[in-house]
């Protein structure tokens, strides 16, 4: 310890007092995350974290001055995680496999999803009454967003995609989504066409929609295994953008790029793929 706080310049005192409170911070939240799975975000407390963690009831504002401060931590944390898992994911495929891309992608976002089922639903759910994000949630909300932008432009810049909206019938864009379409090429799609662009945007709708619809219980008693079908609504969402399809076929139960498997992280399912659980088990899943 002595030698690394010389090497960075640091008195040693100064550098054991920045590793307790990263350790500590790191409890506190912790420990609110056993609480946000026990009761909610509107359920979280700092008075029950100290509790909990044996802490002084004033303490704990040394390190979250209020409960908002506290909950954009783990807002933070949580859209970095899932932000990180989306980029690991891009990066393991071959840059020009661009169908293959978009699918480990959207299997790496569902794999975190169902592994931290009130983190996601922490971001994606509904919203916590009386708090205002603050700009610190930006950046980490935008990876995950544009790992996916970047898929898409950079398709667009290769000539890689397949398929163009002539020819299907519809009508032309009109001036209103002309102008968001163009808004959003100018912040993350430069190359891609205004058609492009809002096939991009509903194919990311839908990625994050079938996710909540499994975590949030909506598909219960509906669909029993969901993520073959999830599978298959990246290849066809991934078509409807334009990408070519996956060079490497599927993998039974998710490969190697983070895909959860059917009864291990896929659901609350057996592992033989039978059903096997009771209506206790499925509360305790899904969230609801």
């Amino acid at each position: 310890m002595l030698s690394i706080c010389e090497a960075v310049g640091m008195p040693p005192s100064t550098g054991l007092r920045a590793r307790m409170r990263a350790e500590l911070t790191g409890e506190i939240k912790d420990e609110a995350r056993r609480q946000l799975a026990a009761e909610g975000a509107p359920g979280l407390s700092l008075r029950a974290v100290t509790r909990s963690l044996g802490m002084a009831s004033s303490a704990i504002y040394r390190y979250f001055p209020s409960r908002d401060d506290l909950l954009t931590a783990l807002i933070v944390d949580a859209y970095d995680a899932i932000g990180a898992a989306a980029e690991e994911a891009d990066a393991s495929c071959s840059p020009g496999d661009y169908g293959g891309r978009w699918r480990a992608v959207g299997l790496a976002i569902r794999a975190w999803a169902v592994a931290h089922p009130h983190e996601y639903a922490l971001v994606y759910g509904s919203p916590v009454p009386g708090y205002r994000a603050p700009e610190d949630t930006v950046g980490p909300a935008s990876r995950v967003t544009f790992v996916l932008a970047r898929m898409v432009d950079e398709a667009s810049r290769d000539g890689a995609l397949l398929e163009s909206a002539e020819g299907l019938g519809l009508p032309a864009l009109d001036v209103a989504v002309l102008d968001e379409s163009r808004r959003l090429a100018d912040l993350a799609f430069p190359h891609a066409s205004d058609e492009v662009v809002v096939r991009a945007v509903i194919a990311w709708t839908q990625l994050f929609g079938m996710i909540s619809f499994e975590l949030f219980g909506h598909f219960h008693s509906v669909i029993e295994f969901v993520e073959p079908v999830f599978e298959r609504s990246l290849l066809e969402t991934g078509r409807m953008v334009g990408f070519p399809p996956p060079r490497r076929g599927p993998q039974e139960g998710g490969g190697a790029d983070g895909g959860a498997g059917r009864g291990t992280g896929g659901g609350p399912g057996g592992a033989d793929g039978s059903d096997g659980r009771t209506e206790a088990d499925d509360e305790r899943f899904y969230l609801i």
